[in-house]
């Protein structure tokens, strides 16, 4: 097997990996492994922008204020302050390193989202943030003389030798030729989510919670998995990943409406439209399961609409649809995992050697509901610290011994068959809302696919895992709250606050 050695690895290409290796290429050698073809990921389908008090109006601490009551008590304080604190700065670097933020004649454009009491998104070409952010990292990265970039490459396992991270085993997906990377200094997770664990999701096809999966089998700490974000508004259109319809579109004015012309949102929260997005997820969920269906009317926007958002304007008119004319047909879908690895505020795991950012890692800034637009902050920011703490590091032996993996399974039918059950039995027994019954009945279920799984069929087996993690940290937590809301315990339940459920394997237990 192929063995290849650099100081610094990194795994993933999203906003937190390129982040994270821009900021180490002086340092040293970068390897960035990602499974996508560069253009692609999460990070790049962002829409709405990114947050951060850079308005007269506004400030850190009522960033920090925001971000608090979003996340409904299970916030780390620590961890949020840091990032509202070095949000400004981090817009900034973003800046010098080529993103074209809109500008409002001397300042930036700031549009508002759900859950913010005041205007502080930044974005790009309106709603293709994550593109022009992604895209100048990008081709940042790619005229670096010290970051190597490996695309279509998976990464299948973390190399773990006397209690430290050395490495990780990795496969190129057009040859399946398996092949060893061993880093000096240490290993950066930055794969993002798993949001292909649901049925319907805004999630990009290799959202397939791998980063998670890995860490588990590595015995590493991850917490808070019951807590998925569901997006209110993806395009209602049968396609994977659904198309997202912007938070930032009802900040403008759009309304969400059912099928009787009916505002319905004054019934559900005080805010309306601009309600944290659980609960509008709720909302729109409850209005269907009533035999109703959602729609968005943004003809408050009129031609604006048009200007502002000129990628969904396109994707709805390939579907025949006029936004401000026509309305909008609009459907919660998985979006978000609050949970992830566990981390310390330099993103420092529980496995020396091994750090994470960005969508993989659970900093505690999101507790149990992830305020609008503090995605991509929370990557950039703590992608920065990881670097801070990595360049600190000693350098460690590169001498592991053999390295055994099988390589990927051929037959991608029996997988995709597989995958598609998964995401059915997320869906159904561990969406939006959930019960001890449902979370029973879908465990059971997952539990007869693991004797299906084949050696070689990795996206498989770490989408099984991460749904088992998210159902059995849904079925501890007891109560309703931010993203996790039990049918059966409609209530948040003050004892419940500050309460963390931590998944290790061989072992669960709770934290404070």
């Amino acid at each position: 097997m192929n063995r290849t050695v650099a100081d610094f690895i990194v795994v993933g290409s999203g906003i937190a990996g390129l982040t994270t290796a821009l900021s180490l290429g002086e340092s040293g050698h970068v390897i960035v492994l990602t499974k996508a073809g560069g253009e692609s990921g999460n990070s790049w389908r962002a829409q709405g922008g990114i947050a951060a008090a850079v308005g007269k109006d506004d400030s850190p601490s009522l960033h920090l204020q925001d971000t608090l009551r979003t996340g409904v008590g299970l916030c780390d304080p620590v961890s949020a302050e840091v990032m509202v604190n070095m949000a400004p700065s981090t817009v900034r670097l973003l800046a010098e390193w080529g993103t074209r933020f809109d500008r409002n004649g001397d300042g930036w454009a700031l549009a508002r989202e759900g859950s913010h009491s005041v205007s502080r998104i930044l974005h790009v070409k309106g709603d293709a943030t994550g593109a022009g952010i992604t895209g100048a990292l990008l081709e940042r990265a790619k005229s670096h003389g010290n970051i190597e970039m490996k695309t279509h490459t998976m990464v299948a396992d973390l190399i773990v030798k006397d209690g430290t991270c050395r490495g990780v085993v990795a496969v190129d997906q057009g040859r399946s030729e398996p092949a060893v990377y061993l880093a000096r200094k240490g290993v950066v997770l930055a794969t993002g989510g798993s949001g292909q664990v649901y049925r319907y999701t805004t999630n990009d096809r290799g959202s397939t919670g791998d980063g998670f999966a890995m860490a588990y089998r590595a015995g590493v700490q991850l917490t808070d998995m019951e807590f998925v974000q569901f997006h209110p508004t993806a395009l209602a259109v049968d396609q994977n990943p659904m198309f997202l319809v912007s938070e930032a579109v009802r900040g403008e004015g759009a309304i969400l409406v059912n099928d009787h012309g009916e505002a319905f949102m004054h019934r559900y929260h005080e805010w309306k439209d601009l309600a944290p997005r659980d609960v509008v997820s709720r909302a729109i969920f409850t209005e269907m399961s009533e035999g109703r269906t959602v729609f968005l009317d943004a003809s408050p926007l009129k031609d604006r609409f048009r200007e502002r958002f000129p990628g969904i304007y396109r994707e709805c008119v390939r579907h025949g649809i006029t936004p401000g004319v026509d309305p909008i047909p609009v459907t919660p879908a998985a979006h978000f995992i609050m949970g992830g690895i566990r981390t310390d505020h330099h993103g420092r795991t529980t496995l020396p050697g091994l750090f994470a950012c960005g969508e993989v890692a659970c900093t505690g800034v999101h507790g149990a509901n992830r305020l609008a637009s503090n995605s991509l902050l929370e990557g950039a920011v703590f992608a920065r610290r990881v670097a801070e703490c990595l360049n600190e590091m000693p350098v460690q032996s590169t001498e592991i011994g053999d390295v055994f993996w099988t390589g990927l399974c051929n037959d991608k039918q029996d997988e995709e068959r597989i995958k598609d059950e998964i995401r059915d039995i997320m869906w159904e027994y561990a969406g939006i809302v959930r019960s001890g019954e449902s979370l029973r009945i879908g465990k059971e279920k997952l539990a007869k696919l693991r004797s299906r799984i084949r050696e070689g069929m990795p996206e498989c087996e770490n989408m099984l895992t991460v749904a088992q993690m998210i159902v059995d940290s849904a079925l501890w937590r007891e109560e309703s709250r931010g993203g996790h809301y039990r049918g059966d315990f409609p209530q948040s339940i003050p004892e419940w606050e500050m309460r963390h459920h931590v998944i290790q394997r061989g072992t669960v237990h709770e934290s404070h």
